[in-house]
C-alpha cells in the first residue's frame, strides 16, 4: 500500500521484546506472547504489523525486539526489509527501546514516530488508523507534545493503568493531567463514572525532534550512549556497549510522567492487552455451552471453559467441568480454574 500523503515522514515502531509467562505452556522465553497465534491464523506480532502497514508502507515499519527473539521475529515478518528488525542486546525496559527507535528513525530521515505495541488485540483497523492519523497531526500541531492513545473504558478494569484528563468526550487532543497506576475495583468504578479517565494503551506518537529534547532532559544517559551507537550505524557491537550503560526504567516513569506537554487522543477502537487465557474468551469462538475454544472441543455437561490448543486441529474432550482453563501446547498441558489461571507464572520455567 502507499501511505497517506500527510504521513510521509511517519515511521511505525512496534515494541516486541516482552517475555511474559502468563501464557505458559504456550509461551516460553523463546516464544513469548507476541509470537503466539492466540486467535485466528496470525500471531499477535503479525497482527500488529498488519495494522502498522495500514498506516505506512513496510519500509517504514520497524520492530524493536530482544537479541534472543530476533531470528523468530524475522521469520514471522518476511515482508519487512532487512534492517527493520532491531535487536536490543539486553533488556533495559521501554525507555531504552523508545529512545533507540527515535534515533534510528531520525537517522533514516523520519520526523515522526508512532510507538505501537506487539501483544494487544485492537480493532477495527480503520478506527485504529484514524486514531494514528489524528495523533500524528496533534504531534505537530501541539508544540513539544507527546501524544498518547487513551482507550475509552468500557468497564471498571483493575488490570490497566489510567490517564486522567478533563473529559473523555470528543476526539481532539487534550492534556494528560496525571498517570494513574492500576486501581482497585471501587476506584476503577469511580473512574468509569467520572468521565475523566482513559485506559493507558502504552502507545504514543511524537516528533523525533521533540523526543530528542525531552530525552536529553530526563534520560541523558540514554541519549548519550545511544547517540554514540548511532555513529557506528547502531551495529550489534555498538549497541552492546551502549546498553551496558543504560539504567533499567520504563518510558512512563523515566519520561512521560515528567514531561509537561503530554496530550491524549481518546481512541475509539476496541483494545485488550489479553493478559491471560481467561481473557481470550472474548475473542474465541464459543459453543452452545459457553466453552470458548481454539481447537476442537467435545463436551458433555461442561460449561464456561476456555480451551486453547496450539495445534488448532487437536481435540479436547470435557465432561462435567465448569470454569476451567485447558491449554495444550506441544507435549505440555495446563489445567486450572479460571480464577487461578494467572498463577501459572509461579510454575512456568525460567532460564
Amino acid at each position: 500500500m502507499t501511505s497517506t500523503p500527510d504521513l510521509e515522514d511517519l515511521f511505525c515502531v512496534i515494541m516486541a521484546g516482552g517475555a511474559g509467562t502468563r501464557f505458559w505452556p504456550a509461551s516460553t522465553e523463546d516464544k513469548p506472547k507476541q509470537l503466539l497465534t492466540l486467535v485466528g491464523d496470525r500471531s499477535l506480532l503479525q497482527l500488529a504489523v498488519d495494522r502498522a502497514r495500514a498506516v505506512v508502507p513496510a519500509e517504514r515499519v520497524i520492530v524493536v525486539t530482544s537479541q534472543r527473539l530476533s531470528l523468530a521475529v524475522r521469520a514471522q515478518l518476511p515482508e519487512l526489509p532487512d534492517g527493520n528488525v532491531i535487536a536490543e542486546p539486553e533488556r533495559r525496559d521501554t525507555a531504552a527501546a523508545v529512545v533507540l527507535a527515535s534515533l534510528v528513525v531520525a537517522s533514516r530521515g523520519g520526523e515522526r514516530v508512532a510507538i505501537l505495541t506487539a501483544d494487544h488485540l485492537i480493532g477495527p483497523t480503520e478506527v485504529f488508523v484514524d486514531a494514528v492519523v489524528r495523533a500524528s497531526t496533534a504531534a505537530v500541531a501541539v508544540e513539544s507534545s507527546i501524544v498518547t492513545f487513551g482507550v475509552v473504558p468500557s468497564y471498571p478494569a483493575t488490570g490497566y493503568g489510567y490517564l486522567r484528563v478533563d473529559t473523555i468526550a470528543g476526539d481532539d487532543a487534550r492534556p494528560v493531567r496525571s498517570f494513574v497506576e492500576k486501581p482497585d475495583l471501587d476506584t476503577a468504578t469511580e473512574y468509569l463514572v467520572s468521565g475523566q479517565y482513559l485506559w493507558n494503551s502504552g502507545m504514543f506518537v511524537f516528533r523525533t525532534a521533540t523526543m530528542a529534547a525531552v530525552a536529553e532532559r530526563h534520560l541523558p544517559v540514554h541519549v548519550e550512549a545511544l547517540t554514540v551507537a548511532g555513529r557506528h550505524a547502531f551495529s550489534p557491537s555498538a549497541l552492546a556497549i551502549a546498553f551496558r550503560k543504560l539504567p533499567k526504567i520504563s518510558i512512563d516513569k523515566g519520561l512521560m510522567e515528567k514531561h509537561d506537554a503530554v496530550v491524549c487522543i481518546p481512541a475509539r477502537f476496541a483494545w485488550s492487552d489479553v493478559g491471560s487465557f481467561p481473557a481470550l474468551a472474548d475473542h474465541l469462538p464459543v459453543d452452545h455451552d459457553g466453552n470458548a475454544h481454539r481447537g476442537q472441543v467435545q463436551s458433555l455437561d461442561a460449561r464456561n471453559n476456555v480451551v486453547w490448543c496450539e495445534d488448532a486441529s487437536e481435540q479436547v474432550s470435557l465432561v462435567g467441568v465448569e470454569n476451567l482453563v485447558v491449554v495444550r501446547a506441544g507435549r505440555q498441558t495446563l489445567v486450572a480454574p479460571k480464577d487461578r489461571a494467572e498463577e501459572v507464572k509461579k510454575i512456568a520455567p525460567t532460564s
